[in-house]
């Protein structure tokens, strides 16, 4: 993604933030959501997923989730949360056949992403993801 690009979709990433509610905002304070165009290598290994898979990798949260927490957690890394342009940019165009510009679409899949990580950091599965949406 070239640097125009890039601050086009940071933009919109800053926005949808800006949307969320008070009390996620908060979170994503302690929480850093970080943006990066692709996933690692290093990553996708840790992930158990091939090089082909990058592009399906809209997002990933690191960290122990709130549920699983415990005292002797204290010293761990800090949680992040990663999402990732390009996975998120090709799922939206994916989506253009069903209507909505490009920055909607965008707009959607930012949010989704965001708050599907964010699941995680509460401790929600995938499957909890998706019966509510963020999937």
């Amino acid at each position: 993604m070239d640097e125009p690009g890039r601050e086009q979709f940071d933009a919109l990433v800053e926005a949808q933030i800006a949307e969320l509610p008070y009390t996620v905002q908060l979170l994503l304070q302690e929480t850093p959501l970080i943006v990066e165009d692709h996933p690692s290598d290093l990553l996708l290994s840790e992930l158990g997923l091939s090089s082909e898979q990058a592009d399906e990798l809209c997002g990933v949260y690191s960290g122990i989730g709130m549920l699983e927490r415990s005292v002797e957690d204290s010293f761990t890394e800090p949680e992040t949360i990663t999402i990732f342009r390009r996975g998120i940019v090709l799922l939206a165009k994916s989506q253009m056949a069903e209507g909505g510009s490009i920055e909607e679409l965008l707009m959607k899949e930012i949010r989704i992403t965001i708050l599907h990580e964010i699941g995680h950091h509460f401790g929600l599965d995938e499957d909890d993801l998706e019966a509510i949406g963020y999937a």
